[in-house]
């Protein structure tokens, strides 16, 4: 990670519970990647028992990999597992309402 500080990113890293949520705002070099962000972040340091290698990573939504250059207000998302798939959970609740009808 090499740079000028007067040519530098502003981005964030999230990482969230659905009770609880942590944000580290961070500067990096020009041509930082995610991996770069995630080591200054120290995430596993502020959240008990976070182990990022079993999470995904996203920048707005969008699926990254830690050698994903970074731009000027990015947000990293450390992603949770899904615990159930987005099409049965609909179909559930579809059949539940049809259901009760």
């Amino acid at each position: 990670m090499t740079g000028d500080v007067a040519e530098s990113e502003a981005v964030e890293v999230i990482y969230a519970l659905p009770d609880k949520h942590w944000t580290v705002r961070l500067r990096l070099p020009r041509g930082a990647t995610v991996a770069d962000a995630l080591v200054l972040a120290r995430m596993n340091e502020r959240v008990p028992g976070l182990d990022i290698s079993k999470l995904g990573l996203g920048i707005f939504g969008h699926k990254v990999t830690p050698e994903t250059v970074l731009a000027d207000g990015d947000r990293i998302e450390l992603l949770r597992p899904l615990l159930a798939d987005p099409k049965q959970a609909r179909r559930r609740r579809q059949a539940q309402s049809s259901d009760s009808g």
